[in-house]
């Protein structure tokens, strides 16, 4: 256990590697690496901008077509579901089913049935057309978390030292799906119409596939005995589990309600509500890398970066609204901007988790390796899939009920918990290291410290 991390919370070292294992990073990315991150940066772009596409125009146009604001929350929801299942699945086999045809396949699935989305506004009203926007939002959801639960797998395992700062690095091109997806979903919705934004980003879902085929390296690995349960069970990792799934379920609730709110309050048109993403995508791409960074430089922060992020981020849904005990009239220039502040406290909390729940890992006796990997990005999945779940769902009937500002405040408290809890939980700890350590080196009295500066002299 001690060859797998260093005391308190440094950064992981695998015992495989001897240059890491002596604390020296390679300066230059080896044409491995540098493949990986091409790869792992083209999956992160084409799902989340796929996937955001939605948020303008989907919502209003699902309303036509007879579904509630509950019934839109689910659909989102239904995404979220199936890939928290999913992820447990294939967190578990990954190894037995390969990193490599896992991260392709997943990306070819869920390229073909972006197309298919597309096609949905040909379906009958009602019934019909909410029952095939749940099979293939389910469809979606099983190509999206093999392609994301493959890549964090062969991120970890390229980047053993790093991780934070690389993964911190490429949510750039999250971000970056992130706005592009909104305005240019927007754009070509009120241009050509709603089959258009899903048929093209679906092609160029698929011709990344052959692309990445030939450019992804292959890890090997043997399975390992290790199971979720063991690993979820952990005090501290189920509290950061909690962590991920309270950022995801505030993230997933702006999915089905937002844009409804925007263009009621705001009176705009459906290609300038892409704009209004901006703010909340922009501000968590541009400070991710710094934060991975100071993630991985500073590991003794980590733990402080998730519990301030969580709190921010509830006092920032407490004002997205704002909620009416504040008597604060919502105005679009306050709105965008607590919206930037999302950005950047989610980031805050999200880019330590992982590394995180590694170190808790290797701390508790796991073994380094492709397995271990695969558990933690399918256990880190599985938790966002089950806020992005919940956070919708709950979400869109909140909405329906008590009015956008109620709901985003209730919203909050999914993340006021996560971080009141995990901050106890911290707090505990180093008062029980502190006590510890105390009790192993007492204090020399005064009578002792004469009698040993004499037995010196």
């Amino acid at each position: 256990m001690g060859s797998r991390a260093t005391d308190g919370a440094g950064p992981l070292r695998p015992p495989d590697s001897a240059p890491e294992a002596l604390g020296e990073e390679p300066r230059r990315l080896t044409r491995e690496q540098l493949f990986t991150m091409v790869a792992t940066a083209s999956i992160n772009f084409s799902s989340m901008i796929c996937f955001s596409i939605l948020g303008p125009f989907f919502p209003a146009e699902a309303e036509k077509k007879g579904a509630s604001n509950t019934i839109v929350g689910l659909i989102f929801g239904c995404f979220a579901l199936v890939n928290f299942s999913t992820s447990l699945i294939l967190g578990n086999y990954l190894t037995q089913i390969g990193a490599k045809f896992m991260f392709v396949a997943g990306m070819f699935v869920s390229g073909c049935v972006t197309i298919l989305f597309g096609i949905l506004d040909k379906v009958p009203s009602g019934p019909m057309f909410i029952g095939f926007c749940f099979l293939v939002r389910a469809m979606d959801a099983i190509g999206f978390t093999a392609a994301m639960t493959a890549s964090f797998s062969i991120l970890a395992k390229a980047f053993p030292n790093n991780i934070a700062t690389v993964m911190g690095s490429l949510e750039i091109f999250t971000g970056l799906g992130l706005v592009l997806g909104p305005p240019l979903g927007g754009f070509l919705y009120q241009s050509f119409g709603y089959e258009v934004p899903f048929i093209t980003l679906g092609c160029v879902v698929l011709v990344l596939v052959p692309v990445n085929m030939c450019m992804l390296p292959k890890y090997d690995s043997t399975p390992s005995k290790e199971s979720f349960w063991k690993l979820i069970l952990l005090p501290k990792v189920l509290l950061l589990c909690l962590t991920i799934f309270s950022l995801s379920a505030c993230l997933g609730f702006l999915d089905p309600t937002m844009s409804l709110f925007i263009l009621k309050k705001f009176k705009l048109p459906a290609g300038y509500v892409g704009l209004v993403f901006l703010g909340l995508a922009l501000s968590y791409s541009l400070s991710s890398p710094l934060l991975g960074l100071l993630s991985d430089k500073l590991p003794h922060l980590r733990k402080w970066l998730m519990v301030s992020g969580s709190l921010i981020t509830a006092l920032c849904f407490f004002m997205l609204g704002p909620a009416p005990v504040l008597h604060i009239e919502s105005q679009l220039w306050m709105f965008v901007l607590v919206l930037v502040l999302i950005g950047f406290s989610l980031g805050m909390s999200a880019i330590p988790v992982f590394p995180e729940i590694l170190h808790c890992a290797y701390e508790n006796g796991f073994e380094e390796g492709l397995s271990l990997l695969g558990l933690v990005s399918g256990l880190f999945s599985a938790m966002w899939s089950l806020g992005a779940f919940m956070g919708p769902t709950l979400g869109g009937f909140l909405n329906e009920k008590l009015g956008f500002e109620w709901a985003s405040a209730i919203q909050g408290g999914w993340a006021l918990l996560s971080g009141l809890a995990i901050g106890i939980f911290y707090i505990s700890e180093a008062t029980r290291q502190s006590s510890s350590s105390s009790l192993q080196n007492p204090p020399v009295d005064n009578e002792e410290r004469t009698h040993l500066l004499a037995s010196e002299t």
